[in-house]
């Protein structure tokens, strides 16, 4: 009996689901050594995991991680969206790492992957939800759930951009939650709980591109779907606050640091060009051929569910439209300034000029379709072939028309290749394949179509449907190594590291171009002046990133360390190790007098701002040792002569505070080597005093003449702010929620 209650259609369909989801990241989950294979190293190692390590090490020790002295030459890690500081599934993956001995490459791949389990069981619910009542229901959800979740998009570059995957997953729950609020005459509010939860959620991940492209969808939704249930507009501003406020206020403890940050990054001065790029048209091949124009297909759902899909709109389905029309505008805005349409929505959609790389919005393509083609293979279930005996002949044509499209490409692909090898080779395997794919579409459904009842058929289908998706990503070598991932990256430090690292007069930077890269300053504990996030501090990033050999940024960012092939550096310097990294030979030069991250300066020049400040960095004739760069006069004057007492001696550093002892017998100001930004609070022997902007980047303080205890500490009001927002949202969705759940049950009984 309790078998027999377990093994409905749902719970069957959701078995398959969790069993095809082991089959095809099997590799991930194999104790068989020799047979594992791991993600790619690249975003996920450098950003991801390195970013991860060091939230791992921060919680782990009871801190919040606020501040990341170790990249970018300082960045508030709080306020990085890709960090994901507060994202409650990576706090998770920290407690059960620390609960299992401690983090590694391994954790976040297992994120990654649940994350897809979770896309797919959305997925389903979404569709079943949307299709509750038809026939043919399981069936078209079970096939939305593959698509979206193993589809050309999902299984691209996303588990590498991991935060870009984990922001994604929740849309269809957020889709759900306005589903069901307008399912009936009077909006059900609390469904909008669900909404609000999944869009905090999606925010909170890490991708803000993908969450503004969920807002967009979600917004036209709940329009759409009021509008057919001739709500009042009051109803339909009221829904979107709703979700909008609930969410925004449920990620609030990374949103408002977050957009703070943002205001101060390299990113806000791009311009249209540096924002417009997107997929050239020809990729559109990718609906039918996949790895024919890129390494990736992210256009792909299947040569079935592209003819799903086609069938949905061409019956014109409740919602078909609707979802049609949004796979075409995100289709034109995906295509970047290749085509006019970005440009028209850029000067029109609030928020689309603050991101680039608008090939992302592929997301909403994939998603609609997959939708699409639920709908379709729903509808298929309940076809009745004799009524509609025209619509089958078409259906029939238009896949013969496929077969012919796909047979005669395959036809020219092989007389290019017989007049060049090389150049056309690489494309028979794809083309032939797209053949394949297509005539077994045609014989499959014309078959399902004849009995569309038939479980076997239906099995065939989805199968078949299978075997394509995952013949595209499974393994995909632009995303694993056949490696485990105890060997894809090494949590100890390289050798040249480690010397950084044995020298414990800190604080001091590297310059880790070279032998470091990425974000691994954070991994390994060493302060780095560069990094790959891809938010750079304006100021910082004008000075870093200007050159490779940089002896400004070395000397304004107190880098005692530097890598580079380079066998004489343009400053005094002695190679004290040589070896290799992942580009070749590399030396490691100790500069012989780099500047302490704490100095004493005696002379002032004044400009008006950051672009002054940059330009007179420039000048060959100012000392960066004797002259600090100010945009605002201090308020005490210096003499312009060092006394040969004073000091500067930093006497405790952490990440959120440090605290520097200073002697002087005349007025000086105090550079430091640490970027300006807001949220830093000095105090000088205990009393507020201002932070002054030096070299249009890093921080000063006017010290006067005598002994003194100067701290340094961050303490955002942004931060605190939206901890609190975020504190109550969540309490309040636990308790609306519940409140919701038993009323829900009372009224069932």
């Amino acid at each position: 009996m309790r078998i027999r209650r377990w093994a409905t259609p749902d719970a069957v369909a959701i078995v398959i689901l969790v069993a095809i989801w082991l089959l095809f990241f099997w590799r991930l989950f194999t104790p068989i050594e020799a047979d594992q294979a791991s993600v790619k190293k690249g975003d996920f190692s450098g950003q991801f995991v390195a970013f991860a390590a060091y939230q791992y090490q921060r919680f782990a020790s009871g801190e919040v991680p606020l501040w990341d002295p170790y990249n970018n030459g300082g960045l508030p890690f709080i306020g990085d969206t890709q960090a994901a500081v507060f994202y409650p599934p990576r706090l998770v993956t920290i407690g059960l790492s620390k609960l299992a001995g401690g983090w590694t490459y391994h954790a976040l791949e297992l994120e990654m992957a649940l994350h897809v389990l979770a896309c797919s069981l959305f997925m389903y619910l979404l569709v079943r939800r949307m299709t509750l009542g038809q026939v043919g229901s399981i069936f078209g959800s079970f096939i939305a759930a593959v698509i979206f979740s193993y589809g050309g998009f999902m299984q691209s570059y996303p588990p590498l951009q991991l935060a870009l995957l984990e922001a994604a997953i929740w849309v269809p729950l957020a889709v759900l939650g306005i589903h069901e609020a307008t399912r009936t005459e009077k909006i059900r509010w609390s469904w909008l709980l669900l909404t609000g939860l999944a869009f905090g959620l999606s925010w909170m991940a890490g991708h803000p591109q993908t969450s503004w492209f969920s807002t967009y969808l979600l917004t036209g939704y709940l329009i759409y779907r009021a509008y057919r249930q001739h709500y009042h507009w009051r109803i339909i501003v009221g829904g979107v606050l709703a979700f909008g406020i609930l969410g925004g206020a449920l990620a609030a403890v990374q949103l408002l640091p977050g957009l703070e940050y943002l205001a101060h990054t390299a990113r806000t001065g791009l311009s249209f060009d540096a924002k417009g790029n997107g997929f050239p048209i020809q990729d559109v091949v990718q609906f039918v051929f996949t790895n024919v124009v890129s390494q990736w297909s992210p256009l792909y759902i299947g040569i079935a569910g592209l003819v799903l899909a086609g069938i949905a709109l061409w019956r014109r389905l409740p919602e078909s439209i609707f979802w049609g029309v949004v796979a075409l505008i995100a289709l034109g805005l995906s295509f970047g300034k290749n085509s006019p349409i970005y440009a028209f929505f850029y000067n029109v959609l609030p928020g689309l000029r603050f991101f680039r790389g608008q090939e992302r919005g592929v997301f909403l393509i994939t998603f609609s379709l997959a939708l699409l083609a639920g709908m379709g293979a729903a509808h298929l279930i309940r076809w009745e072939k004799l009524q509609d005996f025209k619509a089958t002949r078409l259906i029939q044509q238009i896949m013969l028309g496929l077969v012919g499209l796909c047979g005669i490409v395959l036809i020219f692909v092989m007389v290019a290749w017989l007049g060049n090898h090389d150049a056309y080779g690489m494309y028979i395997q794809p083309v032939a394949l797209s053949l394949l794919l297509a005539v077994l579409t045609l014989v499959l459904i014309r078959w399902l179509l004849d009995a569309p009842k038939s479980v076997v058929r239906q099995a065939l289908l989805s199968g078949l449907l299978v075997l394509d998706l995952f013949t595209l990503s499974m393994d995909n070598r632009f995303n694993y190594d056949p490696i485990p991932p105890h060997k894809q990256l090494d949590f100890n430090p390289p050798a040249m590291v480690a010397t950084a690292l044995a020298d414990t007069n800190v604080p001091f930077r590297v310059d880790g171009y070279r032998v470091l890269n990425d974000n691994y300053g954070g991994l390994y504990d060493v302060a780095d002046m560069r990094g790959i996030s891809p938010l750079f501090l304006e100021g910082p990033n004008a000075i870093i990133n200007g050159n490779l050999i940089n002896p400004v940024a070395w000397e304004l960012f107190a880098v005692r360390y530097v890598y580079t092939d380079w066998e004489q550096m343009p400053v005094a310097s002695t190679i004290i190790a040589s070896g290799e990294d992942r580009y070749g030979k590399v030396n490691m030069h100790q500069i012989t007098d780099p500047r302490p991250f704490a100095t004493l300066v005696y002379d002032t020049r004044l400009v008006s701002n950051d672009a002054e400040a940059l330009a007179a960095l420039n000048d060959s004739g100012i000392n960066l040792r004797r002259t600090v760069i100010l945009e605002q006069s201090p308020s005490v004057t210096v003499s312009g002569d060092k006394p040969s007492d004073a000091s500067a001696t930093v006497t405790a550093f952490k990440p959120e505070t440090f605290t520097i002892s200073v002697k002087t017998s005349t007025n000086a100001l105090l550079s430091i080597a640490h970027p300006d930004y807001p949220g830093w609070i000095a105090t000088l022997d205990g009393t507020t005093t201002p932070i002054l902007r030096a070299y249009g980047a890093l921080a000063a303080v006017v010290v006067p003449a005598g002994d003194h205890t100067i701290i340094f500490k961050y303490d955002p009001l942004s931060y605190k702010l939206g901890a609190i927002i975020s504190l109550l949202a969540w309490l309040s969705v636990i308790v609306l929620g519940g409140i919701s759940i038993y009323r829900g049950k009372t009224h069932a009984k």
